[in-house]
């Protein structure tokens, strides 16, 4: 009998985590839940309205989108991160990039003759799409880790998730000709490149870190994270065109086409850049806040210059950490979830309610 897909992937790390939910429920004033980074704020008018304004499309949609999208995509990209020379046909949406991300290796042919490198800490996806593929794969940090080595996919993640960590240029502009002069893929997740807080993350794509020439990388970008549409699953891949035509070619055959009323709602999304500015600024205030309280607290937070977490230490096994903020209403994740070096850190979200986020202030000071 053939062995079950399900059989071949980790437990579900948050199905791990029910004992200290429950326990920090049980908070007289109620959990703060800082262990997912899942939006809480109301999305912006500009984009239900175009959501609802989209909705009488009875046909299907085109998975290539929209040439209105796709070209709303091409000066998001351009006006918001510096990202030049973009052709029409050089991005796709998806159905929210974990969606992507989960099926790369197999959309590109990867199997079990391949490796996939994955950063050291790393969102768990990227490991788990290596794994659907039937691809051998490696944590790495560095080129001289890989020695010999020649992999088919490389992972890059900037801002991390979860460390909240960036990359320089100079790091990406040697992964970048590392891998071009051996035909690499470098497939770069950026969904946290436009929540810069201490350090000023760049695309793959920037020229400054590509000299303008796009091949062999992709960028993944996400509307969940600046634009609260993680309900959407609203997400897009750019980059080397011969790479997105494959993409294409390929979620044709498997339907992979994001909802024609998802597709007006990211126009809506991508054109205005007013709504990502207030969204940005109110996860500016709450980590203002949830920093200091931490560091009063004892912890040492580490990198978590940009994106969406602080990565967080109290020199202990990290369940144990867990634990105690649990036992003060406080529900963060293990950094046992992104890898081995992570066995002594959490990963604190900051998307949380303001009356939340005072909340778990108030019991850490």
């Amino acid at each position: 009998m053939r062995q079950r897909r399900s059989a071949i992937l980790p437990e579900f790390p948050w199905d791990t985590l029910a004992d200290v939910t429950a326990l920090a429920r049980s908070h007289p004033d109620g959990i703060v839940d800082l262990s997912v980074g899942t939006p809480v704020d109301d999305v912006a008018p500009v984009i239900r309205e175009a959501l609802a304004a989209g909705s009488a499309a009875p046909g299907y949609p085109t998975t290539a989108g929209t040439p209105a999208l796709r070209e709303a995509m091409e000066k998001a990209l351009r006006r918001r991160y510096g990202i030049t020379g973009l052709a029409p046909d050089a991005v796709l949406p998806v159905i929210g990039t974990k969606e992507l991300i989960a099926w790369l290796p197999t959309l590109l042919g990867l199997g079990p003759d391949d490796l996939v490198v994955v950063p050291e800490l790393a969102y768990p996806t990227y490991e788990v799409g290596a794994l659907l593929a039937g691809t051998q794969i490696l944590r790495a940090d560095s080129l001289t880790q890989l020695g010999p080595q020649i992999p088919a996919l490389i992972y890059l993640n900037s801002p991390s998730n979860p460390t909240g960590r960036v990359l320089g240029v100079d790091h990406l502009r040697k992964v970048v000709s590392w891998a071009r002069e051996r035909g690499v893929l470098v497939a770069s997740d950026e969904c946290y490149l436009g929540l810069s807080w201490d350090a000023e993350p760049l695309s793959v794509l920037h020229p400054s870190v590509c000299d303008g020439d796009h091949t062999g990388l992709l960028a993944i970008h996400s509307l969940s994270k600046t634009s609260s549409l993680a309900g959407y699953r609203a997400g897009f891949v750019a980059g080397d065109p011969a790479v997105v035509a494959e993409l294409l070619a390929v979620r044709k055959h498997a339907g992979m086409m994001v909802p024609t009323p998802v597709q007006v709602a990211m126009i809506a999304a991508l054109d205005d850049d007013d709504h990502e500015v207030v969204q940005r600024e109110r996860y500016a205030h709450r980590r203002e806040l949830l920093l200091p309280a931490f560091r009063a607290a004892g912890f040492t937070v580490e990198h978590s210059e940009a994106g969406l977490y602080l990565w967080a230490t109290r020199g202990e096994p990290c369940r144990d950490t867990v634990k105690w903020l649990a036992e003060r209403g406080i529900l963060v994740a293990p950094g046992e979830f992104y890898g081995p070096t992570g066995a002594q850190y959490v990963r604190v979200a900051l998307t949380a309610t303001d009356e939340r986020v005072a909340a778990a202030v108030e019991r850490l000071t």
